[in-house]
């Protein structure tokens, strides 16, 4: 087991070469870490899994062009449901695609990871004040377990919640970087990147390498993550689909 670092202060590990990792864990990172680290927390029949719908609002396929998998997708979450998934661009006959969008996927090629002091690690009792903070900034999707998946930092002025960042998908060699956002009244004060640089600590601390995901009309986050050292590795779907049948019912593939 990978020593444990404090994030708040002392050692920083090393920037790590990626150029010699493997990173084909990342084409379908949801799948990755479903079937990697976070199996634990996996719901899965077959070549499909999901996260528990109160963790993170998403499901994965081993192979999106597998008419199997989707099968096996359809008995995992039943007829007539709306379920995430990504990276697919195109749906079998009978499913139906609601929503969805294009996200960006970063990877970290010369980040400088910092501890930060003043963070303190946020647990199960904050929740409330993270949700609240989540609505009011709107960084990504954060329900009332997902705080389950990883490390959460925060900074707080008097008391209140005003920044935060932590640790999504964790796959092997690698662990997601979500969740960053910091009060409208607090920003342009580098909370966001202070938060990023220290929840790096702990991610290289036990040997992965960080990355992170955004949406790809957020111009000013991924400016914001270029400019720290992350790179931009690719563009992929993000879509919303429905399951075919009607809830209740069996449906047909």
């Amino acid at each position: 087991m990978a020593p444990q670092t404090d994030v708040r202060g002392g050692g920083v590990p090393p920037a790590l070469d990626t150029s010699v990792l493997d990173t084909s864990p990342l084409d379908n990172a949801v799948w990755a870490a479903l079937d990697g680290p976070h199996a634990h927390l996996a719901e899965r029949v077959g070549r499909a899994a999901r996260y528990p719908t109160d963790v993170y609002a998403f499901a994965a396929l081993e192979d999106p062009l597998d008419p199997a998998a989707w099968a096996d997708l359809h008995t995992l979450v039943g007829a007539g449901t709306v379920v995430r998934i990504k990276p697919v661009e195109q749906v079998p006959d009978g499913w139906e695609v609601v929503g969805g969008g294009v996200g960006v996927q970063l990877v970290d090629t010369a980040l400088r990871a910092r501890p930060a002091p003043e963070a303190v690690r946020l647990g199960p009792e904050d929740v409330p004040e993270i949700l609240d903070l989540v609505a009011r900034t709107r960084p990504g999707p954060f329900l009332k377990r997902t705080i389950e998946l990883g490390t959460y930092l925060g900074i707080r002025e008097r008391g209140r919640l005003i920044a935060m960042a932590g640790e999504r998908l964790r796959l092997p060699g690698w662990t997601e970087i979500s969740a960053v956002c910091t009060a409208p009244e607090h920003r342009g004060r580098g909370l966001a990147t202070r938060l990023v640089r220290a929840v790096a600590v702990g991610i290289r601390g036990r040997g992965d390498t960080p990355f992170l995901h955004a949406a790809a009309d957020n111009a000013s986050a991924i400016r914001l993550y270029e400019s720290i050292g992350f790179t931009l590795r690719r563009r992929s779907p993000v879509l919303v689909v429905r399951s075919p049948g009607t809830p209740g019912g069996t449906g047909a593939l």
